[in-house]
Parts: structure tokens; C-alpha cells; sequence
């Protein structure tokens, strides 16, 4: 096998100790939420229950290229490059029609130091392959939901071309370039032990890295019972324990851009907040702004001071990394994030 495998460690390698590099003047992480659809319906995921029962996501389906371009150019008033931004959401980014110009307009402007796409994979067709590669993708990231076309009409809810979504795997290896691949799959997509080894002997020469990761009970309006029967859920999707969170790092090295152009602090399903809007504000004062600032600070108090949205969220729970723990920092954080406007209120989503 080719790639190197990541199951049971953070996919993206060593982490630094993030309280140390706070407070931060750009964030490490933008994601970009390109288009709320998706060709897949998961067990495991929020396109699997009916639609008034996700709760609010977007006022939009699909982020308008323009605004897109408007964010980008924003981002270059960072002080410092984005480590990652990073083409996800709720949904499947590969179906938005302006993807590959949206790739190669951030590659164009510098803004980050990664551009990275988490996929189903299904639509990297040739051209998809050929484009994305030319636009300047840093990192792809293909989330597999079995190893058979019984597997995915089981899991995905969706029938597939197994054999040619392996020739088009092929050829995106073949003709990666600079792009990194990371092919990785839940564990309740796959049916034991055989099947895990036939998951690393199809793809492990596929891909750079793989893993296969634990599917957590993230999402409240999904029935986990049967998903996770007779399985321990005290572990974190990357295999680690599971912790109870007094703080979420989240809002302090991250943000969202929905497609309607509403920024959140965090990839929660249900928002604590939304603290800005690309389409009136600029990104750079969205993330430095009093409305950012002022969730943080009220983070620092604990999860229940932030938001009841906080309070009620398993998703940092169980993606959780001992780096991020800002808990014995706390103190310094406050101050550092204190200001005569702490007391101004957040809009609340919805």
C-alpha cells in the first residue's frame, strides 16, 4: 500500500498548542460553504432526514460567484496567509458549477496556504480530475461509503458505478501533481474486518494518506441507536477519548461563509451565531469585528455563557483534539478579549 495510514491520529498531522498562538490577527481555517445539496442521503447525515427537520442553514442553495470573489479579495487583507481553506459544508461542493473557478481564483490571489475540498468523490470525473489539478488544489479529501455498489445504495442511498469511480480514483493519482489525496471512510460503512482490509486493498494505492475513521452520533436529528449498536461510542471520530468540553476552540481559529454569504463561528448544525454578512461587511472586519469578539469572550465563560446551541453541540466533543484546550488559559484569554463593548449582544441565528 502506497498511502500513508492515519486512522486513529489527526488527519492533518501534528498540532500546535493553540492558546499559545491567540489571539489571532487571520484564521487558520475558512471554510466555504459553496451549495446546501448533495447527491448522497448518509444514515449518518443531515441529508438523510427531511429538510424542515435540519433546521436553518442558508438562505441560499448556492453561494453566487461574484460574492465569492468578493470574499477572496477581502482575504487578502490578512496579515498573514489562511492555512486552509477549505470547500465544505452541508452538502457536496463538487456539484456547484463554478467550482473549479472558485479553486483557481483563490489560487490565483495567494490567500492560503492550502485550498482543500472534502468530497463524496462520485463526480471526479476526468474533466473535474483535469480542472481542479490546473486550478492550483492543494488537498482532497474523499469520503468513501463502502467497498461494493451494494455497499453505497446501502450506506448512501445512492447506486453508483463502483468500477468506474475507481478508474476515475486511478486517474486522479495518476495525474495529481502538486494535489495531496486523502481517501478516508467511517467505520459503519464498512461490514467487519474483511471489509476493512478490502477497503485499504482498493484504495490504499489510490491516495497519499487513509484512514478509517469513527462515525459519531454529531447530528441530534438522526437516530444514532441502530447506526452505532454494539459499538463504544467513547471515542472521538479520530479515535481518541472523548472529553467533555468547557470551551470550544473553534470561534478563535475559524469561521464559515454560508452560501448567502452569513459567516458562523463554527460548523455546527444548528448556529450559536451569526456574526456578520460577506455581502455588506468585509471578511477581515467580520473576523476582527465587535460581534466576533464579544462570542469569544463570552466562550471563555464556558459553553452555556456562548449559546444554548453551545451547550447542546456533541460535534467538538467528538472531534476533539487535546491541543485546542484553552481551559487552563482561560484567565489570560479574558483579558485578552476583554473590551468596553464586551457587553454588546450577538444576533442570533434563524
Amino acid at each position: 500500500m502506497k498511502a500513508k495510514d492515519m486512522s486513529g491520529q489527526a488527519p492533518g498531522g501534528q498540532r500546535q498548542r493553540l492558546a499559545e498562538a491567540l489571539p489571532l490577527d487571520t484564521p487558520y481555517v475558512v471554510q466555504i460553504f459553496p451549495v446546501y445539496s448533495c447527491n448522497f442521503k448518509c444514515g449518518y447525515c443531515i441529508f438523510s432526514v427531511d429538510k424542515d427537520e435540519r433546521g436553518f442553514f442558508s438562505d441560499r442553495n448556492l453561494m453566487d460567484f461574484e460574492l465569492y470573489r468578493k470574499c477572496v479579495d477581502d482575504m487578502m487583507q490578512f496579515p498573514a496567509k489562511i492555512k486552509v481553506l477549505r470547500f465544505v459544508g452541508v452538502g457536496e461542493p463538487l456539484l456547484h458549477k463554478k467550482i473549479v473557478d472558485m479553486v483557481a481564483y483563490t489560487a490565483e490571489r495567494q490567500i492560503a496556504n492550502t485550498i482543500e475540498i472534502v468530497t463524496n468523490g462520485v463526480l471526479l470525473d476526468k474533466k473535474m480530475v483535469d480542472g481542479l489539478v490546473a486550478a492550483g488544489l492543494g488537498r482532497l479529501v474523499i469520503s468513501v461509503q463502502g467497498t461494493s455498489q451494494t455497499k453505497y445504495s446501502e450506506t448512501a442511498g445512492a447506486k453508483i458505478d463502483f468500477e468506474r469511480f475507481i478508474e476515475n480514483l486511478a486517474y486522479l493519482y495518476a495525474n495529481k501533481k502538486q494535489l495531496h489525496v486523502y481517501i478516508k471512510v467511517v467505520d459503519t460503512a464498512l461490514d467487519g474486518e474483511e471489509d476493512r482490509k478490502r477497503f485499504f486493498e482498493i484504495f490504499g494505492n489510490l491516495c497519499d494518506s487513509i484512514a478509517v475513521e469513527n462515525t459519531v452520533p454529531i447530528h441530534k436529528a438522526i437516530d444514532f441507536t441502530h447506526i452505532l449498536a454494539n459499538r463504544d461510542d467513547g471515542l472521538t471520530q479520530f479515535g481518541l477519548p472523548v472529553e467533555q468540553v468547557a470551551i470550544c476552540p473553534q470561534p478563535f481559529f475559524h469561521l464559515q461563509i454560508n452560501p448567502d454569504g452569513k459567516v458562523v463561528p463554527c460548523y455546527s448544525w444548528d448556529y450559536p451565531a451569526i456574526l456578520g454578512d460577506c455581502n455588506e461587511e468585509s471578511v477581515t472586519g467580520i473576523w476582527n469585528g465587535e460581534k466576533f469578539r464579544s462570542f469569544r469572550r463570552a466562550m471563555l465563560d464556558g459553553l452555556a455563557s456562548a449559546s444554548e446551541v453551545c451547550t447542546d453541540c456533541n460535534i467538538i466533543k467528538y472531534r476533539w483534539f487535546p491541543e485546542d484546550n484553552l481551559l487552563g488559559d482561560a484567565e489570560r484569554l479574558r483579558e485578552v478579549y476583554s473590551q468596553d463593548k464586551h457587553d454588546d449582544s450577538v444576533d442570533a441565528a434563524g
